[in-house]
């Protein structure tokens, strides 16, 4: 302030200042609290552009909340859409593999594809029965003889053909068994272990006993061996070989040779009936 200056002119023009100032203060103060109540016009105007702008943000929070519950609702379509979609693809595909388990376990039999085959237990069949075993039919009887008789002489041919011997030795052998036994088995009164065994006829001269009359004191074996039809003519058998030439001898004397009887002449009798006999064996 200039000092030469008056009351009424420093008054006059330092009023529109402390106008100003006021107006200062009244705009910071509206900026810092609430501002006073303004002239009719600015409160027309601001009436007039406040719904305006209570409008304008209603609408924009409308739509951002249609934009938003359209969004959400259209995400929410989508994601039902795709989990129908899979969920549908999901059966389709069960379905596929149901139907692949299917025909896997049960496949059907086509002209093209192998039949499966039956299980062992299923074709398996019944081993045919054995035939049970006959017993060898017995020879007929031939030159005079019985049924026993010739199955006695079977039996000597059959252990001489075993034993591989020539027919010439068939003969002697049943040539002397029908001369020392008729061809029965004999058991001995004097040896009383020869009735412990099969026999057919009883006979008493020393100890012989059997087919072939052979003594068990003489070697020939023992009383039980000798009772036996078949060891009795293997004994005999291989007696004769023994004996140098035999094969040219006849067969009384073969016979004689391995039997030492004390009647050597009474095997050529048997001669005929014996060859009748071995040829019917043989």
């Amino acid at each position: 302030m200039h000092p030469d200056d008056t009351f009424d002119h420093k008054t006059t023009e330092t009023r529109p200042d402390a106008r100003s100032a006021d107006a200062a203060s009244a705009e910071r103060t509206i900026g810092r609290h609430r501002a006073p109540e303004a002239p009719s016009r600015g409160r027309r105007t601001l009436l007039a552009s406040t719904p305006v702008r209570i409008a304008l943000a209603t609408g924009v929070t409308c739509c951002l909340g249609v934009v938003a519950f359209t969004g959400t609702r259209g995400l929410a379509e989508t994601d039902r859409t795709q989990v129908a979609e899979a969920v549908a693809d999901r059966a389709a595909a069960d379905e596929r593999a149901s139907r692949s388990l299917d025909r896997a376990a049960s496949p059907v039999p086509t002209s093209a594809s192998p039949k499966p085959k039956p299980s062992p237990s299923a074709t398996k069949k019944k081993a045919p029965a054995k035939p049970k075993p006959t017993k060898p039919a017995r020879p007929r009887p031939v030159a005079g003889l019985t049924q026993m008789q010739m199955d006695n002489a079977k039996i000597i041919v059959d252990v001489g053909v075993g034993m591989k011997m020539p027919r010439r030795a068939l003969v002697v052998a049943i040539a002397t068994a029908m001369q020392e036994s008729t061809l029965l088995n004999y058991a001995n009164g004097g040896v009383p272990e020869s009735f412990n065994y099969p026999y057919q006829a009883t006979g008493w001269d020393h100890d012989s006993v059997g087919l072939f009359q052979q003594r068990p004191s003489s070697g020939w074996g023992t009383v039980a061996q000798l009772m036996r039809p078949a060891y009795a003519a293997r004994a005999f058998y291989e007696a004769l070989r023994e004996i140098p030439g035999w094969q040219e001898m006849s067969v009384a004397g073969a016979a004689q040779a391995v039997q030492v009887s004390a009647f050597p002449d009474a095997y050529a009798q048997h001669e005929v009936r014996a060859t009748t006999i071995v040829d019917a064996l043989t």
